[in-house]
């Protein structure tokens, strides 16, 4: 089944929710000027929320950071209980190496050529377990590390798909698209946080919740095949 990641959890409540609602991964943002920041100490209650819930305590937890010292991501890691790290900054590919198995990439290439040179900087270095993301692709910004909105160029993200084992597809992804992006790219794995989202950046709608997962289920099945 196409793995399904819901980032930008800012409260256990939002976290349980998510899980029971389908979510197989929860993204925890570490970024301080980002609108879905949390504090170590808030992630720390998502993260006992989850691990004490016998139905949700399997759901991946997701740590991401941008530009964060590889020493600094592993304790936090190790302190809170979390499965992985997300860099989402422009970290050096050695930072996933000091991970040591642990995390992932997310990359936002503006054109096949950044794409090509990213792709083999960071192939090298995957994540240790076969249920992470090998990386995750998301929409390029001048200036933004995610969360714009912006949706990826089709023929970029099937380059990626191509290319990256178990790629997520991140980029404005909604309930009312991400069945059609499933079937014409094939993804492993499918993000999302402003398109579930309420006004408030990080309060999660459920209701929204609910028909993304619906809606990536529908296309489970075919959708490798359609893409080919």
């Amino acid at each position: 089944m196409t793995r399904i990641k819901i980032c930008g959890i800012t409260t256990p409540g939002d976290a349980l929710a998510c899980a029971a609602a389908g979510a197989d991964l929860l993204g925890l943002n570490f970024y301080r000027p980002g609108p879905r920041y949390v504090s170590p100490s808030r992630a720390a209650e998502i993260v006992r929320a989850i691990r004490g819930n016998p139905a949700r305590a399997g759901t991946i937890l997701v740590g991401i950071f941008v530009d964060e010292d590889p020493d600094h991501i592993a304790y936090t890691m190790d302190e809170i209980g979390l499965d992985a790290a997300q860099l989402s900054g422009d970290e050096p590919p050695e930072h996933l190496a000091q991970l040591g198995g642990r995390g992932y990439k997310a990359i936002r290439p503006a054109d096949p050529g950044e794409l090509e040179a990213t792709l083999a900087s960071i192939l090298p270095y995957p994540p240790d377990r076969a249920d992470l993301p090998g990386g995750l692709l998301d929409a390029h910004h001048e200036t933004l590390y995610g969360g714009t909105g912006k949706t990826v160029g089709l023929e970029l993200a099937r380059t990626a798909v191509r290319t990256i084992p178990r790629m997520m597809l991140a980029g404005g992804l909604r309930p009312d698209n991400v069945a059609h992006r499933i079937r014409e790219i094939a993804p492993w794995g499918v993000d999302t946080a402003s398109g579930v989202e309420t006004d408030t950046p990080g309060i999660k709608d459920m209701e929204r919740v609910r028909a993304f997962v619906a809606a990536v289920r529908t296309v489970d099945g075919g959708a490798h095949d359609e893409a080919k």
